[in-house]
């Protein structure tokens, strides 16, 4: 990485609809990262996002829906000239257990259309993907389905874990550069 900026992405869903579901995992995240540097989001009209700048970072949370976050995040790199190579996309992830992260660069979108259209805009799929493990769907449960539904009561109480531990990754990360 160079020295511009970080530029770390959660996706999600906008709007109350949306909040608390598993599907918006990624902007729980970045939400915490925010929150523990005592920083608030603002909106950055040139890319239809909330961003906070942070020591190092920029972190954005879109504002269109999952299926549309390229669009927006190669905005975010354009104005604030970021590479592919410097930005981080916190998402859902229906491959790992619940809990469970990963912190990858480049690979596949496992079928995750957030990631599908970042890497359309970006032109490629060479950026840094953060997985937040949401499980599998119950049974014959859509997938599509599953996403869009709240966390459990069980699960909730370890949504915070899970968004403090993604955090902290990111953090851990950036240290390393």
């Amino acid at each position: 990485m160079n020295d511009s900026p970080v530029l770390v992405v959660g996706l999600g869903n906008p709007g109350p609809k949306y909040v608390g579901t598993r599907h918006n995992i990624g902007f729980e995240v970045v939400e915490e990262l925010v929150a523990r540097n005592h920083a608030n989001f603002s909106v950055h009209k040139r890319s239809n996002t909330e961003t906070a700048q942070l020591p190092g970072m920029i972190v954005a949370k879109p504002r269109s829906f999952m299926n549309l976050s390229g669009t927006p995040i190669r905005s975010l790199c354009d104005f604030f000239k970021i590479s592919p190579a410097n930005v981080i996309v916190v998402h859902d992830e229906l491959e790992l257990d619940f809990g469970e992260l990963k912190l990858r660069q480049g690979g596949g979108d496992h079928g995750h259309n957030g990631l599908k259209s970042t890497s359309k805009s970006l032109g490629t799929k060479d950026y840094w993907k953060l997985s937040v493990g949401i499980g599998r769907p119950p049974g014959r449960m859509d997938a599509a389905s599953f996403v869009l539904k709240p966390f459990s009561k069980q699960e909730q109480d370890n949504v915070p874990i899970m968004a403090a531990d993604g955090a902290d990754l990111v953090e851990n990360h950036l240290r390393g550069l």
